[in-house]
């Protein structure tokens, strides 16, 4: 629901038309999701970290598309966004649940650089740490999180071998996918079984006014421990 202040700004965003699906999605911080595109379309293109192509679609193929996948998140949760770029999903999440508790993962200077201007641009408590998502120092940072997202970073068995380290046991793997979803977790059902990972699933879920999305999601069930043992969680969250 909207009032007609947020309307009024949907109309004269001056961004050639915010969807109407975006107050559903964002409410009250739907000005923040515009600041936010509008980076995306100048300081974004002209850093090279959006293609010319994606200037017209930034709403509906990646900012709607990206907050689509709150809908796997429980409140509070703490989420780490691995090979962040731009900021995608991990800003549209944190602008559409300000509960949750996103850590952008990024190796690049200039897109940390990036992240940390929208962030201080936007006044959101986000984090940003520079480093790949296998690395020690990232693990010892970000890890034991709820959640690790990601969105078009690497084929799934990888993308598995890089969220698992920092998932506590009993947290999820939450990766945005193409339309060969299915076919990764088919593919790469054994090895994602090898690393922990237990009820794998494709969700396809929509923002409204936005393509759909499709949800890898695993749950970590188990880690190989010391000496090649392994120790299973009770799925207790850690604070």
């Amino acid at each position: 629901m909207t009032d007609d202040t947020t309307n009024e700004t949907t109309r004269d965003s001056g961004l050639g038309g915010v969807p109407a699906g975006a107050a559903d999605v964002f409410g009250e911080r739907l000005p923040l999701a515009i600041r936010y595109v509008e980076f995306l379309r100048t300081a974004g293109l002209e850093r090279g970290l959006m293609g010319p192509r994606e200037r017209p679609r930034l709403w509906d193929r990646h900012v709607l598309n990206s907050a689509a996948a709150a809908s796997a998140l429980e409140d509070g949760e703490a989420v780490v966004d691995i090979g962040s770029g731009a900021g995608l999903p991990g800003i549209p999440l944190a602008l559409a649940r300000p509960d949750l508790r996103v850590t952008l993962v990024e190796p690049l200077l200039r897109r940390v650089t990036f992240l940390e201007e929208i962030i201080d641009e936007l006044g959101i408590d986000v984090r940003v740490v520079r480093g790949r998502a296998e690395e020690k120092a990232v693990i010892a940072t970000a890890g034991n999180a709820d959640v690790v997202t990601s969105r078009a970073v690497a084929p799934l068995a990888k993308l598995a071998g890089w969220s698992a380290p920092l998932l506590r046991v009993g947290g999820r793997m939450v990766a945005l996918k193409g339309e060969s979803a299915a076919d990764e977790v088919e593919r790469d059902r054994g090895a994602l079984a090898t690393l922990g990972f237990e009820g794998l699933r494709v969700e396809t879920v929509a923002a409204p006014d936005a393509e759909p999305t499709r949800l890898v999601i695993g749950s970590l069930a188990t880690r190989m421990g010391h000496r090649g043992s392994r120790s299973r969680g009770g799925g207790r969250r850690v604070r």
